[in-house]
């Protein structure tokens, strides 16, 4: 079970960002940052996530959801 964050408004728009932890610079190798993409798009697909706006930076994400 989860124990971060939920959002419970499924209908609004949502800002979502997260980092590595101690900030370690992983999305500069093309293949996480190739899998942080693919589940993104298999949550499109599969899970009807609805993503407006997202930008993948050296050490975080940036969402608009």
């Amino acid at each position: 079970m989860s124990t971060g964050y939920k959002i419970e408004e499924q209908d609004s728009l949502h800002f979502v960002t997260f980092q590595i932890v101690r900030w370690i610079d992983i999305f500069t190798r093309k293949v996480y940052r190739n899998i942080v993409i693919d589940s993104l798009r298999f949550c499109q697909t599969n899970k009807s996530l609805e993503i407006y706006a997202f930008v993948v930076m050296s050490n975080h994400l940036h969402l608009l959801l």
